[in-house]
């Protein structure tokens, strides 16, 4: 009897040390999962859609446009990289493209049709649902930093003209000289197109007939997407609108949810096309919305919209977006859209013509 009791307890003692050696391996084994295992990050980034075609680029325009694109796409992501957050990356990624005149916004912006330049903006927090935009600004030199203004420190989402450049002096956002804002081939590009009294998009293929120089270059809106290691994610837009437009005229990439939309639940989204329809289909808003509610990924969100939407409604453009994940989609239905994405290893992706990845 006493033999079997030992027997017993020594068995029990076998099984009880070896569900600790399970339990401490499977600690262990957790342990060295969550110390290797990285949190994932991303940005992508455009600089304008529209009928971008190899035969019109010259060698040095196309390399002074992927140098700012690579530029500008690595501000942001050492910001991501060093754990910074994504909104603090948006901002800084555009505010390199608004200050070049390579794309219409900022200092490249296009003129209307009174030969000044009116400024739109917009940017959304996807933790908070938070937003902020501007529209029709003249004195402003980086739109997007007013726009996030307008969302961190007041009660509203968007300001438009004098008072919110009256907004931008309050919060000691730089102005400029309308003067600031002059090139003189954007300039020039307005008197051919007055003559031929049209309004036609800055990157349209009708205006590129009567334009040689917007034929060859096709400036365009700049925007970002980015997602931090948080896994918060934030987008923004900022554009010089239409050439030639008319009666304050305002596109998409001020409007939430049409040109900017941001939302942890799914993705962060900015457009860049026609405006006026992209404003109709709610472009940035209807990708989220696919995502969040059918379940799609952001590739097919991304390509049902532009394709089957826009494309639907006559309209043309193309958006850049990144998921939760980290999955990027940058989907045009144009020949072109100046665009650029790194992922949390580093990898660089440029591209600029139809079949570039």
């Amino acid at each position: 009897m006493i033999r079997k009791f030992f027997a017993v307890l020594t068995f029990s003692a076998l099984i009880s040390c070896g569900n600790n050696a399970d339990s401490t391996q499977n600690q262990t084994s957790e342990t060295t999962k969550t110390s290797t295992e990285q949190p994932t990050f991303g940005i992508v980034i455009h600089g304008g859609a529209g009928t971008i075609l190899k035969k019109n680029m010259t060698d040095s325009l196309e390399t002074a446009y992927k140098e700012i694109l690579e530029k500008a796409i690595r501000v942001g992501h050492k910001i991501l990289e060093d754990g910074g957050d994504a909104m603090d990356a948006v901002t800084a990624t555009i505010n390199v493209m608004e200050d070049s005149p390579l794309f219409n916004a900022g200092k490249g912006a296009v003129f209307t049709h009174e030969e000044t330049n009116e400024l739109d903006a917009s940017v959304m927090d996807g933790k908070t649902l938070n937003a902020g935009a501007v529209a029709g600004v003249t004195r402003i030199k980086n739109p997007i930093d007013l726009a996030r203004e307008v969302m961190d420190n007041s009660d509203h989402v968007m300001l438009a003209g004098k008072g919110a450049e009256i907004f931008a002096e309050t919060r000691g956002i730089a102005l400029v000289d309308p003067e600031y804002f002059f090139t003189e081939r954007r300039y020039n590009s307005l008197l051919r197109i007055k003559e031929q009294q049209k309004t036609q998009l800055d990157h349209d293929e009708k205006t590129a007939f009567v334009d040689p120089f917007i034929k060859d270059s096709k400036f365009g809106t700049v925007g970002c997407a980015a997602l931090d290691k948080n896994g918060n994610l934030a987008a923004g837009t900022s554009t010089g609108g239409m050439t030639n437009k008319r009666w304050n005229r305002i596109g998409d990439a001020p409007i939430i949810g049409a040109g900017t939309y941001a939302n942890n639940a799914s993705c962060a989204v900015s457009s860049t096309g026609w405006g006026e329809y992209f404003i109709r289909a709610m472009v940035a808003h209807d990708i989220s919305a696919l995502m969040e509610y059918k379940g799609m990924s952001v590739q097919d969100a991304a390509r049902t919209v532009i394709h089957d939407k826009v494309g639907g409604l006559g309209g043309d453009g193309g958006i850049v977006a990144i998921d939760k994940d980290g999955n990027v989609a940058m989907e045009f239905n144009t020949a072109g859209m100046y665009r650029a994405h790194m992922n949390a290893n580093g990898d660089l992706v440029i591209g600029i013509y139809e079949n570039q990845q």
